[in-house]
């Protein structure tokens, strides 16, 4: 029998005869004290008990409590309690700019993102093993693989986990953002659309219904394979749309034309019929898509135009710089398969903009008027060849040509 179960046995008989001791047998004479008025059985009004009776209760209260918390003991679920390996993250509590460093975010943004994805980070391990590691630890192995882009073996040894574990951890972050928080990318509803137009105008010296700066990025994948991306973001720099997973070979009216947001622009269901984004000259002209004018003659409104709509396509451009600045996607060929890659792009980007809502420009980039050329696809772009250039588009353009042109006028830009 098992130890436990004999205890509880002896426990339980040892308090019941102890029970037998203790009860009152009847007196042989009543005492005459205590009337017996409806006539009940005389030993109920003995005389009370001896000294001994409450030691005797004393002791039988102890053991029938013991015996009671053995039993129930005994019939308790008995729980795993998981035991957690936790190994040094390499960073100082007390060093908020080694969280710069190693995670691209500060330690108040490292600790607010750990309580959030906590509870999501910690209820999955790998088939068939446990890794006994904390949530915060798991967060950290999968940040430091995002900001500097070291790879996996590397990675394993800074924490003192096997490379499996450190592969774990980054995929399992990226399918969390992306499944649970893909709605910090969504684009604006008609309604946000004002405030975001708002941006626009201050930034764009009084030029109204910009809803958003367009650019498209490309990073090298697994293999020999590069992975294009396109970003539309708002004055400030936030993403409001990112679709990634299109070859890099493709053309940036390629990628465009082959994104959902074009199709939903085109059936009217993003835009309103004033309302347009900007993009640069890889671009075609649309009526909700203004690109600069081509060679503008000097002094003219066109040139005007092109000066604002360059300060318009800033905030994007410094979204792609910043995009850049994320170690792992400058190794991406580190991951296992393209749709890995594409994840790491999509969870790079969920965590620009948790930055920029915690008020946290730690991956920030300062460039913000860097050369869009260098960074993009050199292939000659099919441009206007591919598209109709509607009177519409054109008119439009050509009116806010003559704002800028007003702007200037009233010293709100210079053009050198």
């Amino acid at each position: 029998m098992d130890p436990r179960q004999l205890a509880v046995l002896v426990s339980s008989l040892v308090s019941q005869a102890l029970l037998l001791l203790s009860l009152p047998f009847p007196h042989p004479t009543p005492c005459a004290s205590v009337p017996n008025r409806h006539n009940l059985p005389l030993f109920l009004f003995s005389p009370p008990p001896t000294p001994l009776a409450p030691l005797v209760s004393l002791l039988l209260h102890l053991l029938s409590s013991s015996s009671h918390i053995a039993a129930s003991v005994h019939f308790l679920p008995h729980k795993r309690k998981r035991h957690r390996h936790q190994p040094d993250l390499h960073v100082p509590r007390r060093g908020p700019d080694h969280f710069r460093l190693c995670f691209r975010m500060t330690s108040t943004t490292f600790e607010w993102l750990s309580g959030l994805l906590d509870p999501l980070l910690d209820c999955r391990d790998p088939a068939g093993s446990a890794l006994r590691l904390s949530g915060p630890t798991r967060l950290a192995i999968a940040l430091s693989r995002l900001a500097s882009g070291a790879s996996y073996p590397d990675l394993a040894c800074r924490f003192g986990v096997p490379e499996s574990a450190a592969r774990f951890c980054s995929k399992h972050l990226c399918r969390v953002l992306c499944t649970n928080f893909r709605f910090w990318l969504t684009f604006p509803s008609p309604s946000d659309l004002t405030t975001v137009s708002a941006g626009f105008q201050a930034v764009g010296h009084g030029l109204p219904d910009c809803c958003g700066a367009m650019a498209c990025a490309r990073f090298e994948a697994c293999g020999q394979s590069v992975v294009a991306a396109q970003i539309v973001a708002d004055s400030s720099s936030r993403i409001i749309h990112i679709a990634a997973g299109f070859r890099g070979d493709r053309t940036d009216s390629g990628v465009l034309k082959c994104s959902s947001l074009y199709n939903d622009v085109q059936e009217g269901q993003l835009l309103g019929a004033a309302q347009y984004l900007v993009g640069d000259v890889r671009y075609p002209l649309l009526p909700w898509l203004m690109v600069p004018f081509a060679d503008p003659v000097p002094g003219s409104c066109e040139e005007d135009f092109n000066a604002v709509h360059q300060s318009m396509c800033r905030p994007v451009l410094r979204v792609v710089c910043s995009m850049r600045n994320w170690g792992a996607l400058s190794s991406l060929r580190e991951e296992e398969n393209f749709k890995v890659a594409v994840a790491c792009i999509g969870t790079c980007a969920i965590l620009h903009n948790v930055l920029l809502m915690r008020e946290d420009y730690s991956a920030l980039s300062d460039v913000s008027n860097e050369n869009h050329t260098g960074l993009e696809h050199s292939g000659e772009d099919l441009g206007l060849e591919d598209f109709y250039c509607e009177v519409k588009a054109s008119t439009l353009r050509s009116m806010l040509a003559v704002r800028a042109r007003a702007a200037r006028d009233s010293g709100q830009i210079s053009i050198p």
